[in-house]
């Protein structure tokens, strides 16, 4: 219980401290120094996501880093288990990168203002129109040089069994023509959603496979 309550606490508590940063980063939005503020932005996120995985007790196991391109942009496909899904690939894979997320993440102050500068995009998947107009905006990111993820069941799945991939999720290479890297992680619902919302610690396993053109799916 005592956990849960720190972790919580320190989820809100440590966003609203990096108010300071946020500015940083939007100074440097407006002095047109995009490499700096995508940089910076991709750092904080990375080391706020990192302290809620330190926070939770996890072990994470990262295999296959050897198998992302380090010279180009690409689109990363995951299955989707849980919250912490987000959290993993933020700290963890090492690549600048956006998400293609629900569009609850955008109803959380500050938050949604990071993942908008390091390229995330949100989706109503109950919204058709929404939810293609939020593919092309990250296809058009995507175009821009930079590297996104999706998770194509659209939801977190709660277990360790896969739904049913969205129609719509792979347009995102096969628009762009970036190498698809597939990624499989396992057993990150068993932090959060096993336990009805309580955190408890637990092993999880993320592996990044051999990078894919396009076409070849």
């Amino acid at each position: 219980m005592f956990r849960t309550i720190k972790w919580y606490f320190k989820f809100m508590f440590m966003l609203y401290i990096t108010y300071p940063k946020l500015r940083k980063a939007q100074n440097l939005f407006k002095n047109n120094e995009l490499d700096k503020f995508y940089e910076y932005s991709f750092y904080q996120t990375s080391n706020w996501a990192m302290n809620r995985i330190k926070d939770s007790g996890a072990n994470i196991n990262v295999y296959g880093k050897e198998n992302i391109p380090k010279d180009r942009n690409v689109v990363f496909i995951s299955n989707h288990q849980g919250d912490f899904d987000i959290a993993i690939f933020m700290a963890l894979i090492p690549k600048e990168k956006g998400f293609v997320a629900k569009i609850e993440l955008n109803k959380i102050p500050i938050l949604r203002t990071w993942m908008k500068y390091i390229g995330c995009v949100f989706i109503d998947r109950k919204d058709l129109k929404q939810s293609l107009k939020t593919i092309n905006e990250a296809i058009s990111f995507i175009k821009k040089g930079h590297s996104m993820v999706i998770f194509p069941e659209g939801t977190r799945s709660k277990s360790d069994t896969m739904g049913e991939f969205k129609a719509g999720s792979f347009k995102l290479a096969t628009k762009t023509n970036v190498p698809i890297v597939p990624v499989t992680i396992d057993g990150s619902y068993k932090l959060k959603e096993k336990n009805n919302g309580f955190i408890k610690p637990d092993t999880v396993n993320a592996v990044s496979y051999t990078h894919l053109r396009a076409h070849e799916t």
